[in-house]
């Protein structure tokens, strides 16, 4: 009997100890506000965190009694975000122009013939006059490449010319990009290099003359007949500006980018320095459709690794609407008989749209014009497995899986909202470009269609969702101005005082779920970030302000303190 006794006392013994043990774990962030993003909009005070996952997440009580860490953070109230995704930049293109030539802010084009001398001479590239044959060459191989120019923004808002600059760069090929990437204004060294004439005709694209002379001005598919001269960087120059960009995102916020057209290079170096562990920054590459990675990917598939995703292809259906290469269904308002244009047929989008469904890549397509977004939901509805779907229950179905986005979406007819919602397209906006746009969007557009313009409330009700981002380099990287202008509707300066078309602002909530969750649901990637919950990757950021609580405008002046990328932290401020 006492021995059966004792046997009981030391079993209790036992399990009263082994139930009291904690679990250890890497991390534990604790006495903080945790916006989890899940599916209630949960908030917790405490997160713990081993081999780079979320292990629990719950009130402070319950995560300190359960676990313990020998790196246990008091955050003493402050704010806990899943990590900042953007749903459309150029990640590759933004570290390259930080070695290049920056025209933002401009206000004429004089300021922008004083900034290029400024950078030729700074790169010793000016003057360019030398009679050694080896500077000569030296001249047409080196370019001058800049970007950031808006002649919106100027008080002569017409195109320049390229007479100064030839008159400056006699041989040295000079190309210099809007803000938007859809025009260009080059030199007569760089027409040369890319033997454009006043006589070349080109598809999807234009070459502006006066008086039958080029005016170094292109236009969309034109401006690829230049840059396709300018020599290729070397592995090296690739790294430096993927590593450049990289530091930048992360001390935004951002956890995961989804480049806009990426060249298989790119994305191969983008691999190599991930799994060297250089690059910690996540990508979802978006993949040019050029005849080599249409060649590769279609014969090899869907490419995941835990940082990189490539399972997509960005498509361009028309220009900008600041270079009025956006497709209209109706004329310009400020240049009569010109509606824009679409960059291809539509037997192309018909054709890549077909070849798309049958590998399983996503289709992302560029659309900022109402009659873009017109005819690429109507390629995206015309697809041949509805054949003998008589009740269109197995198209829809389809639609919803395969996921497929339209870029920008900034001019929409309210009877198309209809089609995002039937077709499961995924709205993919960037709210700065409405702050950017509303000061000319009204001359471009008239008083009734740009009501219909930058309609990011109307689009996430029609679909349920919207995947949020900037398009940087064309507008600021920092997430905080995305988040003010989709809530606010206003500039950094508060400007409109009632904010820009207000019915089509977003709620905090709304803003951050596009920025977090339906960014990672328009990658395919909800099950492993986007939220802060158990299983999920430990992509989390720490700022100084809540930005769900704060007075509107101070959204603008918050600060990331770190950012997290599986449970690592890879930016801290101050260091």
């Amino acid at each position: 009997m006492l021995k059966n006794a004792f046997i009981l006392i030391v079993t209790i013994s036992f399990l009263f100890s082994c139930s009291s043990e904690k679990v250890k774990v890497d991390m534990i962030l604790h006495n903080a506000v945790i916006y989890s993003v899940d599916s209630l909009f949960t908030t917790y005070e405490a997160i713990a965190i081993k081999d780079d996952k979320i292990v629990d997440i719950n009130n402070n009580k319950e995560i300190l009694q359960k676990y313990t860490s020998d790196n246990i953070t008091d955050l003493n109230g402050k704010a806990v975000f899943p990590g900042f995704i953007d749903a459309h930049c150029h990640f590759y293109g933004y570290g390259k122009g930080l070695n290049e030539l920056d025209l933002v802010g401009t206000k004429s084009f004089d300021e922008v013939i004083d900034r290029t001398v400024s950078y030729a001479k700074e790169m010793n590239f000016y003057p360019e006059v030398n009679n050694n044959e080896t500077k000569k060459i030296n001249e047409k191989e080196i370019w001058i490449i800049g970007r950031g120019w808006d002649q919106n923004d100027w008080e002569s808002k017409q195109y320049p010319t390229k007479k100064i600059l030839d008159s400056l760069f006699p041989s040295r090929p000079v190309i210099l990009t809007r803000i938007d990437g859809h025009a260009a204004l080059a030199n007569e060294a760089a027409l040369k290099q890319a033997n454009l004439s006043a006589k070349t005709k080109i598809k999807g694209g234009e070459l502006l003359m006066t008086d039958n002379k080029l005016t170094g001005i292109l236009i969309d598919n034109a401006v690829d007949l230049v840059t396709e001269k300018i020599p290729k960087p070397s592995k090296e120059q690739i790294k430096k500006a993927l590593l450049k960009a990289q530091k930048n995102c992360l001390a935004a916020g951002l956890t995961t980018v989804d480049d806009a057209g990426l060249e298989k290079n790119i994305v191969d170096a983008i691999d190599e320095l991930q799994k060297k562990n250089e690059l910690k920054i996540k990508v979802y590459a978006m993949l040019t459709p050029t005849k080599e990675n249409m060649d590769h990917y279609l014969k090899n598939g869907i490419y995941i690794t835990d940082k990189l995703t490539v399972r997509s292809f960005k498509f361009y259906g028309d220009g900008a609407l600041g270079s009025r290469g956006a497709c209209l269904l109706n004329d310009y308002a400020d240049k009569k008989d010109w509606k824009g244009f679409l960059l291809n047929d539509l037997d192309y989008y018909m054709k890549m749209a077909s070849k798309m469904e049958e590998s399983g890549f996503q289709m992302n397509t560029h659309c900022i014009g109402d009659s873009a977004v017109w005819a690429i939901l109507n390629v995206y509805g015309a697809n041949p497995l509805m054949f003998g779907d008589t009740d269109g229950k197995l198209f829809k179905e389809i639609c919803k899986k395969r996921r497929w986005r339209i870029e920008h979406a900034q001019v929409v007819d309210k009877k198309h909202l209809e089609y995002f919602k039937g077709l499961s397209v995924i709205p993919s906006i960037q709210p700065t470009h409405a702050t950017s746009d509303m000061y000319w969007a009204k001359e471009r557009l008239g008083d009734e269609r740009v009501k219909t313009a930058y309609a990011y409330k109307d689009l996430l009700t029609a679909v349920g969702n919207a995947a949020l981002g900037t398009d940087f380099p064309v507008e600021d990287i920092s997430p905080f101005k995305t988040f003010f202008a989709a809530v606010a509707r206003q500039d950094s300066k508060g400007f409109p005082k009632d904010g820009f078309q207000m019915e089509n602002a977003l709620s905090r909530e709304e803003t951050l779920r596009g920025m977090t969750i339906w960014a990672a649901y328009s990658n395919f990637e909800e099950k492993v970030k986007g939220s802060l919950e158990k299983g999920k990757s430990a992509d989390l950021i720490i700022l100084d302000t809540d930005i769900m609580k704060c007075k509107i405008e101070d959204v603008l002046k918050t600060k990331v303190l770190s950012t997290y990328i599986n449970g690592e932290k890879v930016f801290e401020l101050g260091k």
